[in-house]
This record gives structure tokens, sequence and C-alpha cells, in this order.
């Protein structure tokens, strides 16, 4: 106990005056124009807002406050997280208030927030879950710690008591400052004041942390509109106490198992919480990567508003490790859909990628404060791949549909929902797009800074006085902003800093990651002023120019936008062989309903040439891409692989799956050993693993050997020991005279190995029983094992019956027939 108690005396007589060194544009100071993002932001307004709203009424969620006021047990429903969902809804229309008044939706608002703050117990307890009496039920006699702890905060680690906290805090701060009403704000309050007399060093006070982080950076917020330095300290607290998991009991609440560990937070859990080191201590971004997002930022805002140097440092350390290893090319995180957290380093599958919306969110908000602590150009660079790829593929056009995981390739399937059981994306989405258009802009004393290139009016505060900018431009399809200058008064002197996007000089992220191939450089960029070429000098990714301002005068920043390919490091074995897609700041994908239905046989070479197109989507019309490619097609009587000339089509990232739920790629074979040949014979199987295909064993790619991680396969993983079975179906008899089978065997690295054994099977009909057919099966490695029928075959149905070896999986890297 003394040891924490030292250690919370240190963090509250550290210094409270400081703050970021660089600006946001105020919410109410910019007005998107005719462009890219007004089009979103008004279907976020109009459609987005009420869906969620809407849906909030449907599954329970506002009842669930409205039924705590009136202390009506046994009403809850949903799960107790469902509280924040609401909060979160309330924060987005609160910014859409703030730049569209609204007197049918703040009428709204203000019931709602009338049925919270009736739901608040009187000290300040919100959590309807807990008044209405939901029960995690009994296991074996004892309480159930699935979500929700006995008493108040027993359970935080799974509860989401303090992360529902924190979305009502940011929710009360942003219609307070959108409307100047207090109330939900004091209930903010009054729930904050009760949070910090609970958790700190004190004998009697709580020594645990939220499972969930959020609370941390929503102290900040809370902190910046009220001046109580109690909920910064609280916050730092909370962050400070993370990771230190031997702190004493919670008292009178929960037993502890030796160690001090809670039961239940073993530690996979405790790494999934990032509760496994101290956070000064934590070098490599794991777990959850929606709670790390929120976790990184809150120790974000207490390095710059607390003037802690040791937390600049470890938010520097984890950002590295971020943008150097584990960031898709669209700027999703998060690769395991276990957990929903992110991998080992440079582990960026495409098929299995998780990428959950809200985890793009929370980096995107992170990369916004690292921009807003060290003002370097390449936090922005990733928060513009963000916006405009892994958040962005997370809603509809339409405004009403939404993505939860936004993978990089899929086999068809795959499809946005109305509505989630755990909604968290489409609730965040709503409340993160108002935001963009002020992260176009900031400022540091007499310079503005001008960061994504966005159609609007922006009135920027500087010490030498206001200063207008407005800036027209095509953007992203373009490459060419205008900004028209209109200074407080003539002749006002200011610096005006330009973002030279990494994407348009050779670097897409600020990490050796991935590259592109015929690297762009700064000789692809032009700056002029008033019609005059200037000479670019960088700092920190800025082209600075500072003079005397007279009314009218542009500045006007051309960018060519070439088709860029980008390979990834050489580590990421997802995407060896594999090229990906850029024009600008777009990641294109190719999608089958483009391509013949099929994207997996296409092969698009590293010198293939694009042409523009305009494809139209759901009524929106974009830029798509025309690559001339091979498509892949098995010729089953010829036992051989048929090349075809195929023009390919790719689609911006965010717009796929609005035509149905096909196949989808980012990551384009540039040879045949990646391309999954298309086949007339339907593959089926007991079990294959999510990131292997059955189509791989058809595919017409020759192994080098039986441990080839470097071609498509087939695996039973993670089956173990069992017996499985493959079917193989022709749409039409073939005449076989017996089969060739190349099996998977990855050791000593993995868990597969040659079969056991193996069975033939035959039938002539698709109900008729099977039969064995009378041959010897070998087993070897590196090499295809034949089995030759007693005579040639006209069949249509052949199937393999699998006995895979004890506490072993299995899997086929290819197969071909003979017929000849």
């Amino acid at each position: 106990m003394s040891r924490f108690i030292s250690l919370i005396v240190v963090s509250c007589c550290v210094c409270m005056a400081g703050d970021y060194g660089f600006k946001s544009a105020p919410l109410t100071s910019v007005k998107l124009l005719d462009g890219f993002w007004l089009s979103r932001f008004e279907t976020n307004r109009n459609v987005t807002v009420w869906t969620n709203f809407n849906k909030c009424e449907e599954t329970g969620r506002i009842a669930n406050f409205i039924n705590a006021a009136k202390y009506a047990k046994g009403t809850f429903e949903g799960t107790p997280f469902n509280d924040s969902d609401v909060f979160k809804v309330i924060e987005g229309a609160a910014y859409t208030l703030s730049t569209h008044p609204d007197e049918k939706l703040e009428a709204y608002l203000d019931e709602l927030i009338g049925h919270i703050a009736a739901a608040q117990e009187p000290d300040g307890y919100l959590y309807t879950a807990r008044t209405l009496g939901y029960d995690n039920g009994m296991i074996d006699g004892e309480f159930n710690y699935g979500i929700m702890g006995p008493v108040r905060w027993s359970n935080i680690s799974f509860s989401h008591e303090l992360y529902n906290l924190g979305h009502l805090y940011e929710a009360a701060v942003a219609y307070y400052e959108a409307t100047g009403k207090r109330t939900l704000l004091d209930v903010a309050i009054r729930s904050a004041d009760l949070v910090d007399r609970t958790f700190g060093p004190g004998e009697t006070q709580l020594k645990d942390v939220s499972g969930h982080e959020e609370i941390e950076l929503a102290l900040c917020k809370l902190f910046r509109v009220t001046g109580e330095t109690r909920y910064l300290k609280l916050a730092k607290h909370l962050l400070d106490t993370r990771g230190h998991n031997d702190l004493g009991a919670r008292p009178g609440f929960v037993k502890w198992e030796d160690g001090g560990v809670l039961k239940g937070d073993s530690p996979e859990m405790l790494l999934h919480r990032q509760k496994h080191k101290p956070v000064l201590q934590q070098t490599e971004a794991e777990g959850h990567a929606v709670c790390a997002g929120y976790l990184y930022s809150g120790m974000t805002d207490i390095a710059a508003l607390m003037e802690q140097d040791d937390y600049r440092k470890a938010v520097d350390i984890l950002w590295e490790n971020v943008v150097g290893h584990k960031l898709h090319l669209t700027g999703g995180v998060g690769a395991r859909p276990h957990g929903e957290s992110y991998g080992d380093n440079y582990e960026l599958p495409n098929e299995s990628a998780y990428l959950e919306t809200c985890a793009a969110i929370a980096n995107a908000l992170w990369n916004q404060r690292m921009f807003l602590l060290h003002g370097d150009s390449m936090y922005v660079d990733v928060l513009e791949r963000i916006i405009y790829n892994g958040f962005l593929s997370g809603i509809s056009l339409s405004g009403d549909e939404f993505f939860y995981p936004n993978p990089m390739a899929s086999k068809g399937g795959y499809a946005r929902s109305k509505w989630f059981g755990c909604s968290c994306c489409p609730v965040n989405i709503v409340r993160f797009i108002p935001q963009i258009p002020q992260f176009a802009y900031a400022t540091r004393e007499n310079c503005a800074y001008v960061n994504l290139f966005v159609a609007s009016e922006a009135k920027l505060p500087l010490d030498s006085g206001a200063v207008t900018l407005r800036q027209e431009t095509a953007y992203p399809w373009e490459g060419r902003t205008h900004i028209r200058i209109s200074p407080a008064v003539e002749g006002q002197r200011f610096a005006l800093a330009l973002r030279v996007p990494g994407w348009a000089i050779g670097r897409p992220v600020p990490s050796d990651l991935y590259v592109q191939t015929n690297p762009g450089s700064l000789n692809d960029v032009s700056i002029l002023l008033n019609g005059n070429k200037l000479q670019l000098n960088l700092k920190k990714g800025y082209c600075v120019l500072e003079q005397e301002w007279k009314d009218g005068d542009v500045v006007e920043m051309v960018m060519n936008m070439p088709v860029r390919r980008i390979r990834a490091h050489e580590k990421v074995a997802a995407d060896k062989g594999r090229l990906a897609v850029e024009r600008g700041p777009i990641v294109y994908c190719a999608e089958g309903v483009d391509n013949g239905d099929n994207v997996y046989n296409l092969i698009l070479p590293e010198d293939a040439v694009f042409k523009l197109a305009d494809t139209t989507i759901c009524g929106q019309t974009f830029p798509a891409l025309d690559g001339q490619g091979v498509a892949l097609f098995t010729d089953l009587k010829e036992n051989a692989i048929r090349e075809e000339q195929s023009v390919i089509r790719l689609i911006p990232y965010f717009a796929w799956c609005h035509r149905g739920a096909g196949q989808m790629h980012t990551w384009l074979p540039c040879d045949r050993r990646k391309a999954i040949a298309a086949s007339s014979i339907m593959v089926t199987a007991s079990h294959c693993n999510e990131s292997d295909t059955t189509e791989a064993i058809f595919d017409g790619v020759s192994p080098m050997a039986s441990n080839d991680l470097e071609i498509p396969r087939m695996t039973f993983w993670p089956h173990l020991g069992t017996e499985e079975w493959i079917e193989m179906t022709a749409d039409s008899e073939l005449s076989l005279k017996g089969i060739d089978v190349y099996w998977f065997d990855d050791e000593p690295t993995g868990r597969c190995r040659l079969p056991e054994s193996w069975q033939v099977l035959w039938r002539t009909e698709e109900n008729a029983p099977w039969q064995a057919m009378p041959c010897e099966c070998p087993v070897a490695k590196d090499q295809f094992c034949r089995v030759e029928f007693p005579k040639p075959f006209n069949v249509k149905y052949l199937r393999l019956n699998i006995k895979l070896r004890p506490e072993f999986s299995g899997g086929i890297l290819e197969a071909r027939f003979i017929n000849d």
C-alpha cells in the first residue's frame, strides 16, 4: 500500500498548467462546402443520427433510463454497456447541433437527457443495469462475474461501469458546448465527483481500473470544461494504477487470489485489457484494439495537460510500434477476431483481419492527439488514411447500415448490418463524422495549419487576429486545392502551414511497413502563391508560408495523383507476392460484382497500366480504375491452367459491398503462385480454417514442398486427431484414371502433419451411397501422392476420407486429376 500511496502523491504534485501546443479548429468555426465530406455529414445528420436513436428505442436502451427513474426492478433490456450507446448518439447529435441548429433534434435530446438525469441515483451513481436489478445469474452456487459484480464497482474489469461514464462525460461536454444547457453536464459532474470519492489512494478507496478504457480521456474533457483539477488528477490516477495488480483488496467486495489477482483476471485477460504492465512500461500495442486506442488517447492527454514527459515518451514508443508493425493499409488496427485484439508484429492478415470500426475511430482520435502534441504531419497522414478507408467502409453510403469488422478481403457472404447485439460501431460512427471538419485545420500561436483538404471555410484565431481560409477542392479525387485568404486586417502577418501528404512524396505511411513501388517525390507537388510557383522546403511535413497577407491572396496546391502500387514489408506473410493499389489517399479493391464474381483468380502484374473510369454505386459516382491483368481458370479435361487476359476493375475500398455480399480483395497477386484458378469443381469439406480455402485444392499452383507457406492452402486447423472429409463435385462427368494429392505439413513450426491415412470414395449420383475405391493411398512428404484407379471411371462425385494424426491437424496444398 505504501508504494502505491507514494506513487499517487507524485501524481498529485505534478504541474497542471500545460496543454497541447497545437489547437484543433473550433468545431463551430469550420463550415463544410460542397464536396466529398458535405454529403457524408448531411447523411449522418439526416439519416444516421435518427437511425441510431430509433434503434436505441426499439432495443430498450432508452427505456432502461425511463424505467431506472421509476426503480422498476426486473425491466432491464440488453446488456449493461448499452447505456454507453445512448451517450454516444447524444454526443454525435450535439456536434451536429453545434453547426446545424435543429429544433426537433434539440427537443428530443432535452427530453432524453431529462430521463437520464432522473435515472441517476441520489449520490451520482448511474448504471441502469444495477438500478433495474440486472442479474448475471449464479454458476455452481457462486456469483457469475461475467459482466456485473454483486455490488457497485466490484467487477469493473468486465462491468463497463466506468466505461459507460466516460461516454456520459463526453456527451455532456459536447451538449453543453453546443447549447449552453447544463442538465447533462450536472449529471456528469455528480457522477465524476462520486468516482473521485470512490477511487484513489486513500485507505477506504478502491484500487482498481476499468477493463475497458475510456473514462480517462473523458475526465480530461470534463476538466477542460469545468476547470476542476480533481478530474485531471483522477484521470492520471487511473492511468498510473493500471498494471499494478497487487495493490490490495477492494474493501469489503471481492476476494483476491494469491498474488493479488482478481478471480477471472487471467494473464491473458490482463493483457487483453492492457493491465499486464504499468502503462509507462508498455512498449507494444497489445490486447483489445479499441481499449488500447482510448488508453493511448488518455495517456496523450495527460502528457499534454500535465506536461508529463514520461507519458509523452511512452505514447511515442507505442505509436511507432503500431505504425511500423501493426497498421493495416486502410489504417485499421486489431488484426485478431479473438478478443478483437492486436496481433503480433507484422501479423496483418486479409480475410481474417478483424479491424473493428470502433478501433479505426479510436486510432484516428489518438493520431489527432499525437499531432496536437507534436505538430508533425506524419500523424495526420495516418489520420487521413483511416478516415478515407478503414473508418469510412464501416458505414454504408445510405448511412443506415454498418460494418463491425472491416476485413481486407472476403470470400463472399459478408455484408453490412442494420444493427448489432453489441452495437458500439454504429453509435461511434455517428459521433465521429461531425468531428472530421475540425481535424482539417489547426493553429499554433500565429500559424494556421491546413491538415486535410476539405471543401470548407474556416475562421481561425491567431495571435495577430482571426483569419478566414476558404478551401475549394475536389479532393480526394483530384489533387488540386485552392485556398483563398481573408486576413483580419490588410497586411496581417502570419504563417500558413500546408501539409504535404506522405502519399504524394513516396511515403504512404510514416514507416517502412508499406512502400510505393514507384515512389513519388517533391517533384510531384507544386505550391503557387497568386500564380507564382514557390520553392518547397518542408518542416515536419509542412510547407510554411509566412508573410503579410492581403484579402484575396490565393494559395494553390497541386499534387500529382498517379495510380501507385503498394508493397508490404517482407515480414508481412499475408501480402507476400501481392501488391495493393492506391490513388491519392484512397485504397482500392477488386470486387466480385465487377470481375465475373471472382477476384481470387485474378493476377494484376506489377507493371499493369491503369485507366480512370467512372463507377456508380447506390446512385453515387466514383473514380474506378481499370487495369490490364490475367484471370486463371482450371481446365480439368486438359489437367491444366488456362490464362485469359482480363480488364480488372478496382473501386474505392470504402464503397465495397453495396451491390451484394460477393468476393473482395485489396492485395492482388502479381504472379500465378498466389492466385486461385477458378474451377468448375465445387469442393466442400468437413471443416476449413477461416484463413484458408477449399478453392486452393484445384488452383493449379504446384507446391515447392509440403511446408510451402507461400501459396494458398486448405487445412482442417484447429481440428486435431479427427476424421475429416473433402468432397469434390464436377459440373459434368469426368473420365478419371486417378488423383494426385499434395499434403500440407508445416513441421517443425506448426501443428499440421501428413495424415495418418486416407481413402478415396466415389458415387455416380448425388444421393447414392459412397463406394470405396479399391486402391492403395500412399502418404509421403514433399511430393504428390498418387492414387491410380483399377480402371478409368466416369465420375462426377469424388470424396476423400482423411484420418488426422493424434494431436495434429492437416491439410492439402494441391490436387489434380489423372485423366490421360
